[in-house]
C-alpha cells in the first residue's frame, strides 16, 4: 500500500499554513513578551534575515511535520484521531527532543515552555485540519 497516495495533499497545505496563525498568537500575543525576553529577539533584530527566507523555509518545514501527521493517520479517521496524532507527536516526540537540546544549551526552561508550547499546539490544530479533511 502506498501511503503516499493516502495522503489529501490539499490538507496538508492547509494545515502547514495553520502554522503561519498558530505562531502569530503564540509568539505575539500570548507568549511574544516571554519569548523576546528570553531569546533577545525584537522586531527589528528579527528583521536581519530576510522575511522570504524565514517564512518560506518555515513553510516548507511545516510542510513536512503535516506530511509526517497525514502518514500517521491514514485515510478517514476523522478530527479526533488527527488531532490525537499531532498531540502525541508533539507531547512525546518534539517537546522532550527540544528539552535535550535546551538543557544541554543551558537555556531558561522558559525559552523551553514557550517553544515545546507552541510546537504542541501547531502540532495539534495541524493534525485537526487534517483530520477534518477525511469527513
Amino acid at each position: 500500500m502506498d501511503r503516499f497516495a493516502m495522503v489529501n495533499w490539499l490538507a496538508v497545505f492547509v494545515a502547514a499554513l495553520s502554522g503561519f496563525v498558530v505562531g502569530w498568537a503564540w509568539y505575539g500575543p500570548i507568549c511574544g513578551k516571554a519569548w523576546s525576553r528570553v531569546t533577545g529577539i525584537t522586531k527589528e533584530s528579527g528583521d536581519r534575515i530576510p522575511p522570504a527566507l524565514v517564512f518560506g523555509s518555515a513553510y516548507v518545514l511545516n510542510f513536512i511535520a503535516a506530511t509526517g501527521i497525514a502518514l500517521q493517520n491514514g485515510t478517514h479517521t476523522g478530527i479526533w484521531f488527527a488531532l490525537h496524532v499531532g498531540l502525541m507527536g508533539a507531547v512525546f516526540f518534539i517537546a522532550p527532543a527540544l528539552g535535550v537540546i535546551y538543557l544541554f544549551e543551558h537555556r531558561p526552561l522558559v525559552h523551553w515552555l514557550v517553544n515545546a508550547g507552541y510546537q504542541v499546539v501547531n502540532f495539534s490544530v495541524m493534525g485537526a485540519i487534517i483530520g477534518a479533511f477525511t469527513l
